[in-house]
């Protein structure tokens, strides 16, 4: 499995994680989680690899 894009930055991932936890802020308590089920599946489609999306979401699992 090869990743499809480039990495980001740390300072890239540091923007996108303070525009996730604004969006996420903006949803709400009560939506959050339809708003992250949301982004996931835009994100799975952007992929166009429902097997780098699935090895994603083991990695997220992880140390949780």
């Amino acid at each position: 499995m090869t990743a499809i894009h480039d990495a980001l930055s740390i300072p890239g991932l540091e923007t996108v994680y303070d525009a996730l936890a604004t969006a996420i802020d903006q949803a709400g308590v009560e939506k959050s989680e339809l708003f992250l089920v949301k982004l996931a599946l835009l994100n799975a489609n952007s992929l166009a690899d429902p097997a780098v999306f699935a090895d994603h979401i083991a990695r997220a699992l992880k140390n949780l």
